[in-house]
């Protein structure tokens, strides 16, 4: 049986695939952990490489989405197909490192109800002008949803199976992370984190942390989702 699955979505990220594969095959040791790296539309040769350097590795494979239509909507298709008891995805750009995710299955392992835990990194090692842009989404996040939302893009998110088919209509780009982080606490799942180191990028750049023109971008996108996830789920009650 497969205790967990780790979903990976990756884009255009062709020249970290084969240091991720190798981190993966490294240090996710388990036979009951599954890896599934998504190919989210790339447009550069990922296919090929991903194919090649997960050859060896029969714990892990692959699902590709031959649109790119959003973040979010990567890391679902993973999801769908996942076998695993828990559920859980981090990022393809070796910034957080993909073995993080076996101190949260720890964590999973240790406690008496595994199912009603949500668990997350927490991010240490960053650029203050970064930590402050967290911070102030955070504050907002909090002010506008009423939860204490901080954070929220650290990686890895590990949850149930059963949580993850409660999910209702999950947003496709990037405020999935958002979502599932507020229905969590909509839930009453009881958050835990724990300290992930968070480096450079090895190769290749960010697809949204490009300068601060992208940022603005950005926070219009999330605040306006927040403000549609908030009415939205207000009409509900």
């Amino acid at each position: 049986m497969t205790t967990l699955s780790l979903v990976i979505p990756c884009y255009n990220e062709s020249k970290n695939l084969p240091l991720l594969i190798e981190r993966c095959a490294e240090s996710i040791n388990r036979s009951d952990v599954e890896v599934i790296l998504v190919d989210n539309g790339s447009t550069d040769d990922s296919p090929e490489v991903m194919k090649k350097n997960m050859l060896p590795y029969s714990f892990m494979r692959s699902v590709r989405v031959e649109k790119n239509v959003g973040y979010g909507h990567g890391i679902l298709a993973g999801l769908n197909i996942a076998r695993g008891k828990y559920l859980a995805w981090t990022h393809a750009d070796l910034q957080t490192d993909p073995a993080d995710v076996l101190k949260g299955l720890e964590i999973i392992e240790n406690s008496f109800e595994p199912k009603e835990l949500f668990i997350k990194g927490r991010r240490y090692g960053r650029l203050l002008s970064d930590s402050t842009f967290t911070m102030g989404m955070s504050i907002f996040e909090t002010i506008i949803l009423r939860k204490p939302l901080f954070d929220i893009n650290a990686q890895p998110t590990l949850f149930s199976r059963d949580f993850f088919y409660s999910l209702e209509d999950p947003p496709l780009d990037f405020s999935l992370d958002l979502y599932i982080y507020y229905m969590a606490h909509k839930a009453k799942l009881k958050i835990k984190r724990f300290p992930v180191y968070f480096g450079e990028r090895v190769h290749g750049i960010s697809h949204w942390n490009i300068n601060w023109k992208a940022k603005v971008k950005f926070i219009k996108r999330t605040i306006d989702y927040s403000f549609h996830l908030y009415s939205s789920l207000k009409k509900k009650k």
